[in-house]
């Protein structure tokens, strides 16, 4: 089979763990003899030192004519002057609107092998955790109407909260879905005794759960999910939630497994196409160190082979080939304890193909 993968290397650790992902989806190809093709794109930092712009027409066209995109990191200080709609994160929300990814899939799995890890007393964790955070994602919050004017010699800051029906009932229906490929039961998470905006939502999820009679709904204010996750994390199996709580909660899901640079992200739109990035960030500290980890990104590699490409033997092959080599006792620094046996970002990379 052949596909055509959009490559945005970023910032940071961005093309170190890149590479990585592309070494072992390379080992993939020669095993299931695809062939895939990779074709540069520009973004954030990076986009801005070469074109002044965070994100240009040319690389999101050059992205929409991609089989699915593959993201290492964007940000850093270098760019921390830059006005609000020059910063390297407007390029990551701009390529998410230009594509139509309203659909965030991000899973928070405890690998029994990292168990120390995990910041969690063991009576908490019990026998591990496998949720999946799926958040709506071009709507709410970070894309309504941003204004500081001055109102009677005052600054006055505002920024607008809004959500349609139609976009709530796609990323429901999303949520359901996903569902029921995995435990059958979705906890919607929203601000109903406050927010409009969770009203209407708590409404519309309500009655898309109508079409999904063998998936459990459970409602759940945002401020208790926050407590939940980390007083018993194995209660979850979907969250459904708007993009603000689900960016925040993502996040706090991530760090009880031990480590956010073990998670990956899908970023998906009405079709097969996605947008596939660890869930970590740009890492400007370590960078060109070799001392990134890179496996957040090789199982978003993963997942795009799942989610875009129907390659679900070949997404199992890498997942199986990362717990082989984490029961091997490789580790980056990150993960890294006294019995584990401490490697750089490449010889991750390759330990993990080796495996596979």
């Amino acid at each position: 089979m052949k596909k055509n993968i959009a490559l945005i290397k970023g910032d940071g650790i961005g093309p170190e763990i890149i590479d990585e992902a592309v070494k072992v989806l390379n080992k993939i190809c020669d095993k299931y003899h695809h062939e895939f093709s990779y074709t540069r794109v520009l973004m954030g930092g990076e986009s801005i030192d070469a074109t002044g712009i965070p994100l240009t027409n040319e690389a999101l066209e050059t992205a929409k004519a991609s089989d699915a995109v593959l993201l290492g990191s964007v940000g850093g200080p270098k760019w921390d002057h830059m006005p609000g709609h020059l910063r390297p994160e407007k390029g990551l929300l701009s390529i998410r609107k230009g594509l139509s990814l309203f659909a965030n899939l991000r899973p928070a799995y405890l690998y029994p092998q990292l168990k120390a890890s995990c910041p969690l007393r063991d009576e908490i964790i019990g026998d591990g955790f496998d949720m999946l955070v799926v958040r709506e994602l071009t709507g709410g919050l970070y894309f309504g109407v941003h204004e500081t004017v001055e109102e009677n010699g005052i600054l006055v800051a505002k920024d607008s909260l809004i959500y349609t029906e139609e976009e709530i009932r796609r990323i429901a229906i999303k949520g359901f879905e996903v569902a029921r490929k995995r435990r059958k039961h979705v906890t919607s998470v929203e601000k109903s005794n406050v927010l409009d905006s969770s009203r209407l939502w708590k409404k519309i999820v309500h009655e898309v759960s109508q079409d999904y009679p063998d998936v459990t709904l459970v409602d759940m204010l945002v401020d208790n999910c926050a407590m939940q996750l980390v007083k018993d994390p194995k209660q979850f199996d979907v969250i459904l939630t708007e993009n603000m709580f689900g960016d925040i909660l993502s996040d706090e899901a991530s760090m009880v497994t031990g480590s956010i640079g073990m998670l990956s992200s899908a970023s998906l739109n009405e079709t097969k196409f996605g947008l596939y990035e660890p869930s970590h960030g740009s890492a400007p500290d370590i960078a060109g160190q070799d001392k990134a980890n890179p496996i957040a990104t090789i199982l978003s590699a993963a997942m795009m082979l799942r989610y875009s490409f129907d390659m679900d033997q070949e997404a199992n092959d890498i997942e199986q080939a990362v717990e082989k080599t984490l029961t091997q006792g490789y580790r980056t620094g990150d993960i890294a304890s006294e019995k584990t046996i401490l490697v750089g970002c490449k010889q991750m990379g390759d330990a993990i193909c080796a495996n596979i």
